[in-house]
């Protein structure tokens, strides 16, 4: 019978002869596609190689301890470190979310607060966009509606993950989805008192053109001037685009762009991945109700962060993880954080495994 290690290890020998043909990287996107899930799966397979060594060194060990009692030390450290490359080589056999490889759509919104909840939905678009530059992700800002003060009413951006990455964006910044809140002194308040305003995220994996069929027949377009700061040829042209979704009835809008094309295109990319990710919380919900025990998913709804300007402090509310750092946190190192969050999903995924 095939095991789950046995899979991996067949899977991981079979990319890697496939990438060493020179015809896979005739195409670029299906070279990036093997690539990514090769660069996945090599953490597992050196867990595993290292497990056999070890296991090969205690086994002589123990041999040569039946003789001389002096070797039983080192057949305490090798049972040790036996014991934490079966508990990796575990985690790394955990099924994963087939999305997490995927790039991501960021949407920021400003919440209550007026035009300080716009400038903290500002605030985080800079924190997102720092992080993605100290990973060496590309990011594109695909439609904004800034506010009068220079933050946001509301922003979407495309973060893609470079050629040689080894992690998909979605399932970095998949936990970021939620309401965000910022406790601190407005530049707007003259008497310095602190105020508490919010800002929500969304975060949805990026969907190709192939995978949400869309019958151009269920879209509603109309076609508007921009308006805001921006070009010449603000509110000049009817560049500004809204799409409907008649079927499910969302709603996408971008004005980004001086083209009407470019503007098209841009609400296409983010109502194919809105399209995806309802799918998804579709099977998601249809999923056994154990392991949706087991399991804490996001809730949009919910404050899931606090950022503390008077304290310097962040507190992520899900995890408990607190730090005082949150200037550099502001500035793009959000790594912690993010482990905090990736620890407790695995740790969650873990223990639904063992139930069923």
């Amino acid at each position: 019978m095939t095991t789950p290690l046995d899979a991996l290890l067949t899977e991981h020998a079979e990319l890697e002869s496939r990438l060493a043909d020179p015809s896979v990287h005739a195409d670029p996107t299906l070279a990036r596609s093997l690539g990514r899930r090769y660069a996945e799966l090599t953490p597992a397979v050196e867990t595993a190689r290292e497990l056999d060594r070890v296991a090969a060194d205690l086994a002589t060990a123990r041999e040569f301890a039946a003789e001389d009692a002096s070797f039983r030390v080192e057949v305490a450290e090798l049972e040790a470190a036996q014991e934490v490359l079966r508990d990796r080589l575990r985690a790394h056999l955990v099924p994963v979310d087939p999305d997490d490889a995927r790039d991501a759509i960021l949407e920021i919104k400003a919440g209550a607060g007026g035009e300080e909840s716009a400038l903290f939905a500002g605030d985080l678009l800079r924190m997102y966009l720092r992080y993605a530059e100290r990973r060496g992700w590309r990011t594109e800002i695909l439609d904004a509606n800034p506010s009068d003060l220079g933050g946001y009413r509301d922003v979407s951006v495309a973060v893609k993950a470079g050629r040689a990455a080894s992690e998909g964006v979605f399932g970095r910044l998949r936990f970021e989805g939620g309401v965000h809140r910022v406790q601190r002194v407005p530049v707007t308040e003259s008497a310095g008192r602190i105020h508490t305003s919010a800002a929500g995220v969304l975060v949805l994996p990026e969907a190709a053109d192939v995978e949400v069929d869309i019958d151009p027949n269920d879209l509603r377009i109309d076609v508007y001037r921009s308006s805001g700061p921006g070009g010449q040829s603000v509110n000049t042209t009817d560049s500004a685009v809204r799409i409907t979704h008649l079927p499910s009835g969302l709603v996408v809008s971008c004005q980004n762009e001086k083209s009407q094309l470019q503007n098209k295109e841009s609400a296409l990319r983010i109502l194919r991945a809105r399209l995806l990710s309802a799918a998804r919380e579709r099977a998601q919900a249809e999923a056994s109700a154990a392991r949706a025990s087991q399991v804490r998913t996001v809730d949009r709804s919910e404050r899931v962060r606090t950022y503390n300007f008077a304290e310097n402090r962040i507190s992520d509310h899900r995890v408990g993880y607190k730090a005082y750092n949150l200037d550099q946190v502001l500035d793009g190192e959000l790594d912690d954080v993010l482990n905090a969050l990736v620890a407790a999903d695995l740790q969650a995924r873990l223990s639904a495994e063992a139930v069923t």
